[in-house]
């Protein structure tokens, strides 16, 4: 199942939070590895629908006085998330294989 551009984002931060991945968490890894602004409700939506694909699964934890008595929701990218994720960066790897030249910064 092809995954597009924020959304293979959202799943790879997702695996790279791992346990503690909540929205917050999700959109702060994104920020820091690509520097790409994005707002926490576009990961939200992101992450629905990539449950709505079987991508990723989400549960809430327990409620805490620092949300005000609210849960948080976490993320967990499922088996089907992952050959996701590894198939859009093969296709990615194969698309550049023999363009180093091209490619080269200056």
């Amino acid at each position: 199942m092809p995954v597009r551009d924020l959304e293979l984002h959202v799943l790879l931060a997702v695996l790279a939070v791992g346990e503690d991945a909540y929205p917050l968490t999700i959109r702060d890894a994104i920020v820091e590895r690509t520097g790409r602004r994005v707002s926490r409700a576009a990961v939200f939506i992101t992450l629905e629908r990539l449950e709505d694909k079987g991508l990723v699964r989400s549960w809430y934890g327990d409620p805490t006085p620092v949300r005000g008595g609210r849960a948080k929701r976490f993320f967990r990218a499922t088996s089907s998330g992952v050959a996701a994720a590894r198939e859009a960066l093969d296709l990615l790897a194969s698309m550049s294989a023999g363009l180093d030249t091209q490619l080269k910064r200056s």
